[in-house]
């Protein structure tokens, strides 16, 4: 039989025995096609993703601590575990303990402020502003014993140690130094703004209070602060307590929250990725000449049929993975306070 030649070939005309260029040519574009995500997918390294997670971590972090010690009484209250006052009462004997206890405030003297409510405390600050931040000059405290009580039960709190940790609705009057230059310190421009900011509570609200229960020199089971917490009191529900410890502003935590979420998936992709790349062997095309197979049973080291790669190292790996997991889910809850149950 004649030799065949194909004629329509765009790189001339060609016998069909096995040199055929049209069959060169294709398979040289089908590497080229397979060749190119796989220079795309080497060009991005795990580690790129990994780095942009421990920088969204550490941003969210700073964006958080920015606010200061009412990020600490925030993550606090969302955190702290409540249990009821008769068992808190129960460990002020014991190891401390750091817990929050609910009920109705109670005391037996009370004071009254100007629309004749009855306090139990009142703080009065008066705060000299810059332009950015408010800076006290002058503070006043007026307080009497009292406790939280739950029914029948009821816990003494240490008024005294109520710092940072108090959360309630202040009363604000904003003004210049002129209106008030015998509270401030010599010197003051009198064009200066001034701040007077009043924290009160009230024996007739209820209250959440975080703190460590502990037996005073009197004998007395108080809720105080401890173990490197403050005494955290506040007459408000936790989403809005947490209005009032940022102020008002919601992008700030908003952002916070973004830039820690996405750190968590980046940093957990990353690892994945890292740890998937180390046990599965990928097979890329680095030329379109043909090489010679290795000798040998492919599925086991030369001993017969068996299980193929490493199901050991794999199983660790996966291991790994849920740990790393684990861990960053844990910094995450860590940093934002995770749920109060």
């Amino acid at each position: 039989m004649a030799d065949r030649s194909v004629t329509g070939s765009p790189e001339g005309p060609d016998d069909t025995n096995g040199g055929d260029r049209i069959n060169a040519h294709v398979s040289r574009r089908f590497l080229r096609a397979i060749l190119c995500p796989a220079r795309i997918i080497a060009a991005v390294s795990p580690l790129v993703l990994v780095l942009a997670g421990v920088v969204a971590l550490v941003m969210g972090g700073l964006i958080l601590r920015s606010f200061g010690p009412r990020f600490r009484v925030g993550r606090l209250l969302s955190a702290t575990r409540t249990m009821s006052i008769a068992e808190a009462a129960a460990l002020a004997a014991g190891p401390p303990r750091y817990i929050g206890v609910t009920g109705r405030l109670d005391a037996e003297a009370e004071f009254q402020d100007d629309a004749h409510r009855p306090l139990v405390y009142r703080r009065t600050r008066l705060q000299l502003g810059d332009g950015r931040s408010w800076r006290t000059v002058d503070e006043r405290v007026e307080a009497v014993a009292f406790e939280i009580r739950e029914g029948l039960e009821a816990i003494a709190i240490d008024h005294g140690a109520i710092g940072e940790g108090l959360v309630v609705v202040p009363r604000e009057s904003v003004g210049v130094a002129a209106d008030a230059a015998e509270r401030l310190p010599s010197g003051t421009d009198p064009a200066t703004p001034v701040r007077l900011r009043v924290e009160q509570v009230s024996s007739i609200e209820h209250a959440i209070v975080l703190g460590v229960p502990a037996l005073g020199a009197d004998g007395v089971a108080r809720m105080t602060s401890g173990m490197g917490r403050p005494l955290v009191l506040t007459t408000l529900e936790p989403a809005e307590a947490m209005r009032v410890l940022t102020g008002g502003r919601s992008r700030r935590p908003l952002l916070a929250a973004v830039a820690l979420g996405s750190g968590l998936v980046l940093l957990t992709l990353g690892l994945a990725w890292a740890v998937l790349g180390a046990v599965t062997a990928t097979a890329l095309g680095a030329s379109p000449s043909p090489t010679a197979a290795a000798g040998g049973d492919p599925r086991s080291s030369g001993e017969g049929p068996g299980l193929v790669g490493d199901p050991l190292f794999a199983l660790v790996a996966v291991i790994g993975i849920g740990l790393l997991a684990a861990v960053a889910t844990l910094a995450y809850v860590r940093l934002t306070g995770g749920r109060r149950t």
